[in-house]
Protein backbone atom coordinates (compact mmCIF):
# COMPACT_ATOMS: atom_id res chain seq x y z
CA UNK A 1 0.00 0.00 0.00
CA UNK A 2 2.98 2.32 1.05
CA UNK A 3 4.28 2.31 -2.64
CA UNK A 4 0.54 2.20 -4.02
CA UNK A 5 -0.35 6.33 -2.82
CA UNK A 6 3.07 7.94 -4.18
CA UNK A 7 2.16 5.84 -7.56
CA UNK A 8 -1.35 7.04 -7.62
CA UNK A 9 -0.02 11.03 -7.17
CA UNK A 10 1.97 10.86 -9.70
CA UNK A 11 -0.63 9.71 -11.82
CA UNK A 12 -3.19 12.24 -11.08
CA UNK A 13 -0.54 14.92 -11.42
CA UNK A 14 0.58 14.05 -14.39
CA UNK A 15 -3.59 13.52 -15.58
CA UNK A 16 -3.86 17.43 -14.35
CA UNK A 17 -0.50 18.31 -16.44
CA UNK A 18 -2.20 16.86 -19.14
CA UNK A 19 -5.22 18.65 -19.14
CA UNK A 20 -3.66 21.76 -18.43
CA UNK A 21 -1.62 21.30 -21.68
CA UNK A 22 -4.47 20.12 -23.67
CA UNK A 23 -6.44 22.97 -22.48
CA UNK A 24 -3.69 25.60 -23.25
CA UNK A 25 -2.95 24.26 -26.73
CA UNK A 26 -6.94 24.83 -27.15
CA UNK A 27 -7.10 28.38 -26.65
CA UNK A 28 -3.50 28.69 -28.95
CA UNK A 29 -5.80 26.85 -31.36
CA UNK A 30 -8.31 29.07 -31.31
CA UNK A 31 -6.57 32.22 -31.40
CA UNK A 32 -8.25 33.26 -28.15
CA UNK A 33 -6.36 35.55 -25.73
CA UNK A 34 -7.57 35.27 -22.06
CA UNK A 35 -7.63 38.59 -19.92
CA UNK A 36 -8.07 37.33 -15.89
CA UNK A 37 -10.27 40.21 -14.41
CA UNK A 38 -12.67 40.68 -11.29
CA UNK A 39 -15.99 42.34 -10.34
CA UNK A 40 -14.80 44.89 -7.96
CA UNK A 41 -17.00 45.24 -4.56
CA UNK A 42 -18.51 48.27 -4.23
CA UNK A 43 -18.12 49.97 -7.56
CA UNK A 44 -21.73 51.03 -9.07
CA UNK A 45 -21.85 51.65 -11.76
CA UNK A 46 -18.87 49.80 -13.09
CA UNK A 47 -19.89 46.83 -11.17
CA UNK A 48 -23.68 46.07 -10.46
CA UNK A 49 -25.38 43.22 -8.87
CA UNK A 50 -27.51 41.89 -11.30
CA UNK A 51 -30.59 39.22 -11.90
CA UNK A 52 -29.55 36.19 -10.69
CA UNK A 53 -26.48 36.45 -8.94
CA UNK A 54 -24.88 37.98 -12.41
CA UNK A 55 -22.75 40.65 -12.64
CA UNK A 56 -24.01 43.98 -14.70
CA UNK A 57 -22.64 47.02 -15.10
CA UNK A 58 -20.98 49.51 -17.01
CA UNK A 59 -17.47 47.61 -16.54
CA UNK A 60 -19.03 44.56 -18.03
CA UNK A 61 -20.71 46.67 -21.19
CA UNK A 62 -17.33 48.02 -22.27
CA UNK A 63 -15.06 44.26 -21.92
CA UNK A 64 -18.18 42.82 -23.82
CA UNK A 65 -17.28 45.99 -26.93
CA UNK A 66 -13.91 45.15 -26.30
CA UNK A 67 -14.10 41.66 -27.59
CA UNK A 68 -16.70 42.60 -30.04
CA UNK A 69 -13.84 45.28 -31.62
CA UNK A 70 -11.34 42.59 -31.04
CA UNK A 71 -12.39 38.94 -31.32
CA UNK A 72 -9.68 37.63 -30.40
CA UNK A 73 -9.37 38.97 -26.96
CA UNK A 74 -11.91 37.02 -23.79
CA UNK A 75 -11.97 38.65 -20.85
CA UNK A 76 -12.62 36.25 -17.44
CA UNK A 77 -13.69 36.53 -14.39
CA UNK A 78 -15.79 39.13 -13.99
CA UNK A 79 -19.01 37.31 -12.44
CA UNK A 80 -16.45 36.78 -9.12
CA UNK A 81 -16.72 39.38 -6.77
CA UNK A 82 -13.79 40.40 -5.19
CA UNK A 83 -12.59 43.49 -2.45
CA UNK A 84 -10.86 46.57 -4.58
CA UNK A 85 -7.70 45.67 -2.52
CA UNK A 86 -7.65 41.74 -3.65
CA UNK A 87 -8.07 43.10 -7.57
CA UNK A 88 -5.67 46.16 -7.04
CA UNK A 89 -3.16 43.67 -5.53
CA UNK A 90 -3.40 40.49 -7.98
CA UNK A 91 -3.01 43.08 -11.03
CA UNK A 92 -0.21 44.58 -9.95
CA UNK A 93 1.84 40.86 -9.32
CA UNK A 94 0.19 39.49 -12.59
CA UNK A 95 -2.24 37.18 -11.02
CA UNK A 96 -5.24 39.42 -12.73
CA UNK A 97 -4.31 41.13 -16.34
CA UNK A 98 -6.83 44.18 -16.02
CA UNK A 99 -8.66 46.68 -13.36
CA UNK A 100 -11.69 48.67 -14.97
CA UNK A 101 -12.21 52.09 -14.16
CA UNK A 102 -9.43 52.97 -11.77
CA UNK A 103 -8.24 56.69 -10.98
CA UNK A 104 -4.50 57.43 -11.80
CA UNK A 105 -2.68 58.26 -8.81
CA UNK A 106 1.00 58.74 -7.90
CA UNK A 107 1.02 55.78 -5.92
CA UNK A 108 -0.01 53.37 -8.57
CA UNK A 109 1.89 54.76 -11.14
CA UNK A 110 4.77 52.19 -10.72
CA UNK A 111 2.31 48.96 -10.32
CA UNK A 112 0.02 48.99 -13.33
CA UNK A 113 -0.05 49.98 -17.18
CA UNK A 114 -2.54 52.88 -16.99
CA UNK A 115 -4.13 53.18 -20.94
CA UNK A 116 -4.37 56.84 -21.99
CA UNK A 117 -8.15 56.35 -22.70
CA UNK A 118 -10.20 57.99 -19.95
CA UNK A 119 -13.52 55.31 -19.42
CA UNK A 120 -15.38 58.00 -17.84
CA UNK A 121 -15.31 60.72 -14.90
CA UNK A 122 -16.46 59.97 -11.46
CA UNK A 123 -17.60 63.20 -8.83
CA UNK A 124 -16.46 62.69 -5.10
CA UNK A 125 -19.40 63.81 -3.03
CA UNK A 126 -19.65 63.34 0.95
CA UNK A 127 -22.78 61.17 2.20
CA UNK A 128 -24.10 62.35 5.78
CA UNK A 129 -26.85 61.02 8.27
CA UNK A 130 -30.01 62.16 7.16
CA UNK A 131 -30.32 64.42 10.23
CA UNK A 132 -26.86 66.39 9.34
CA UNK A 133 -27.38 70.16 9.64
CA UNK A 134 -23.49 71.37 8.66
CA UNK A 135 -23.91 73.32 5.19
CA UNK A 136 -20.18 71.87 3.51
CA UNK A 137 -19.34 73.54 0.06
CA UNK A 138 -15.34 72.62 0.00
CA UNK A 139 -12.99 70.57 2.11
CA UNK A 140 -12.18 73.84 4.38
CA UNK A 141 -15.63 73.77 5.45
CA UNK A 142 -14.97 69.95 6.54
CA UNK A 143 -11.87 70.86 8.26
CA UNK A 144 -13.77 74.13 10.34
CA UNK A 145 -15.98 71.62 11.98
CA UNK A 146 -13.05 69.69 13.89
CA UNK A 147 -11.47 66.71 14.71
CA UNK A 148 -14.55 65.36 15.41
CA UNK A 149 -15.80 65.84 11.53
CA UNK A 150 -13.71 62.32 10.79
CA UNK A 151 -14.14 61.30 6.91
CA UNK A 152 -14.78 57.42 5.85
CA UNK A 153 -13.43 55.81 3.20
CA UNK A 154 -12.91 52.39 1.61
CA UNK A 155 -9.34 51.03 2.30
CA UNK A 156 -7.49 50.89 -1.22
CA UNK A 157 -9.68 53.06 -2.85
CA UNK A 158 -7.68 56.82 -4.45
CA UNK A 159 -10.10 58.98 -2.01
CA UNK A 160 -7.81 57.84 0.69
CA UNK A 161 -4.62 59.19 -0.70
CA UNK A 162 -6.19 61.92 -2.53
CA UNK A 163 -7.54 63.61 1.53
CA UNK A 164 -4.12 62.54 2.67
CA UNK A 165 -2.91 65.09 0.49
CA UNK A 166 -4.93 67.63 1.03
CA UNK A 167 -3.99 67.92 4.46
CA UNK A 168 -5.91 68.88 7.78
CA UNK A 169 -8.66 66.36 7.47
CA UNK A 170 -9.61 63.70 9.55
CA UNK A 171 -9.50 60.37 7.23
CA UNK A 172 -10.76 56.84 8.90
CA UNK A 173 -9.72 54.60 5.69
CA UNK A 174 -9.77 51.01 7.60
CA UNK A 175 -13.03 49.91 6.49
CA UNK A 176 -12.48 47.54 3.25
CA UNK A 177 -16.24 48.27 2.11
CA UNK A 178 -18.83 50.36 1.31
CA UNK A 179 -21.52 48.66 3.20
CA UNK A 180 -19.28 48.75 6.58
CA UNK A 181 -18.85 52.14 6.36
CA UNK A 182 -22.00 53.25 5.85
CA UNK A 183 -23.05 51.40 9.03
CA UNK A 184 -20.08 53.14 10.74
CA UNK A 185 -21.47 56.33 9.02
CA UNK A 186 -25.19 55.61 11.19
CA UNK A 187 -23.70 54.81 14.28
CA UNK A 188 -21.63 58.13 14.46
CA UNK A 189 -17.81 56.89 14.06
CA UNK A 190 -17.69 59.05 11.31
CA UNK A 191 -19.56 62.60 10.55
CA UNK A 192 -19.23 61.94 6.45
CA UNK A 193 -18.26 59.21 4.23
CA UNK A 194 -16.54 60.00 1.07
CA UNK A 195 -17.53 58.06 -2.15
CA UNK A 196 -18.07 58.67 -5.87
CA UNK A 197 -21.19 59.16 -8.47
CA UNK A 198 -22.50 58.04 -10.51
CA UNK A 199 -24.17 54.74 -9.01
CA UNK A 200 -23.81 56.00 -5.30
CA UNK A 201 -27.76 56.24 -4.69
CA UNK A 202 -28.09 52.79 -6.02
CA UNK A 203 -25.61 51.45 -3.44
CA UNK A 204 -27.45 53.28 -0.74
CA UNK A 205 -31.15 51.85 -1.64
CA UNK A 206 -28.77 48.32 -2.29
CA UNK A 207 -27.47 48.70 1.38
CA UNK A 208 -31.18 49.49 3.05
CA UNK A 209 -29.94 52.52 3.81
CA UNK A 210 -31.52 55.11 1.79
CA UNK A 211 -33.98 56.75 4.20
CA UNK A 212 -30.76 56.80 7.14
CA UNK A 213 -28.58 59.15 4.95
CA UNK A 214 -28.11 61.45 3.01
CA UNK A 215 -26.07 62.77 -0.30
CA UNK A 216 -24.74 66.06 0.02
CA UNK A 217 -25.44 68.64 -3.12
CA UNK A 218 -21.89 69.86 -3.29
CA UNK A 219 -19.66 67.85 -5.69
CA UNK A 220 -16.08 68.03 -4.25
CA UNK A 221 -13.74 66.77 -6.54
CA UNK A 222 -13.76 64.89 -9.95
CA UNK A 223 -11.33 62.44 -11.36
CA UNK A 224 -11.36 60.58 -14.33
CA UNK A 225 -11.23 56.54 -14.34
CA UNK A 226 -8.90 54.24 -16.43
CA UNK A 227 -8.27 50.33 -17.85
CA UNK A 228 -5.35 49.78 -15.69
CA UNK A 229 -3.06 46.94 -16.61
CA UNK A 230 -1.02 44.11 -15.07
CA UNK A 231 2.62 45.35 -16.06
CA UNK A 232 3.32 41.37 -17.06
CA UNK A 233 0.35 41.59 -19.42
CA UNK A 234 2.36 41.32 -23.28
CA UNK A 235 2.81 44.82 -24.94
CA UNK A 236 0.69 43.13 -27.94
CA UNK A 237 -2.27 42.00 -26.14
CA UNK A 238 -2.23 45.69 -24.38
CA UNK A 239 -2.15 47.66 -27.57
CA UNK A 240 -4.90 45.81 -28.87
CA UNK A 241 -6.83 46.70 -25.49
CA UNK A 242 -6.17 50.46 -26.04
CA UNK A 243 -7.03 50.14 -29.47
CA UNK A 244 -10.04 48.67 -28.96
CA UNK A 245 -10.86 51.50 -26.28
CA UNK A 246 -9.79 53.96 -28.73
CA UNK A 247 -12.30 53.38 -31.23
CA UNK A 248 -15.25 53.23 -28.92
CA UNK A 249 -14.39 56.77 -27.61
CA UNK A 250 -14.27 57.97 -31.51
CA UNK A 251 -17.54 56.12 -32.02
CA UNK A 252 -19.35 57.67 -28.79
CA UNK A 253 -19.60 54.18 -27.07
CA UNK A 254 -18.32 55.25 -24.15
CA UNK A 255 -20.36 58.59 -23.91
CA UNK A 256 -23.27 55.97 -24.57
CA UNK A 257 -22.65 53.32 -21.64
CA UNK A 258 -22.13 56.35 -18.99
CA UNK A 259 -25.79 57.69 -19.77
CA UNK A 260 -26.94 54.15 -19.95
CA UNK A 261 -25.58 53.94 -16.21
CA UNK A 262 -25.75 56.86 -14.83
CA UNK A 263 -29.21 56.74 -13.63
Amino acid sequence: MSNVLPRLGCGIGVMLAGCCLALASSAMASGITVLRVAAQEGTEPKFVPGPQGSVIGMCIDIMRAIERIAPGLRFEGHQQWMPLVRVLYEVSVGQQDAACGLQRTVERLPLYHFLDQELFIVNYVLVARADETAIINSWEDVRKLGPQAVLLTNRGFAATSFLEQLGGLQIDGSAASTAVNLQKLIAGRGRFFVHRTPGLQAILVHSGVAGKVRIMPTVMSRAPLYMALSRQLDPGVAERVRSALDQMARRGELDQLLRKWDQ
